[in-house]
């Protein structure tokens, strides 16, 4: 089963219960070499479904020290599919490697990826 990192809307439970019909069970990681900034989202379904017009994003910052904190969750193919659904076009999905070793899929700025 693939691991999701997250660090924005994919960690509250009203975004996991609309997006994937269920609660998702994770763990506090840390994505390295990377910073968060915000995005504004136009898309109304999901201002809708997280109740914010700003998402964080985040892109490599070139630094080894430092990086960005949000839970690691596992989750079937299905849901990564529908995961790919809720993001917007801002967003592009990429394989990373976690500081604790796991290797995970996590959505990034697709103008930096």
């Amino acid at each position: 089963m693939p691991h999701l990192f997250s660090y924005g809307t994919l960690q509250q439970d009203d975004v996991q219960r609309a997006t994937f019909g269920r609660l998702l069970s994770g763990s506090a990681d840390l994505l390295p070499g990377y910073s968060q900034d915000m995005v504004a989202i136009d898309d109304p379904q999901v201002v809708a479904t997280s109740g914010k017009t700003h998402h964080p994003i985040v892109r490599r910052s070139g630094r080894a020290a430092g990086g960005v904190a949000g839970t690691v969750f596992e989750i079937s193919d299905a849901e990564l599919a529908q995961a790919d659904e809720y993001e917007v076009a801002a967003y592009r999905r990429v394989a990373v490697t976690l500081a604790s070793g796991l290797s995970a899929w996590v959505y990034v700025d697709a103008r930096h990826a």
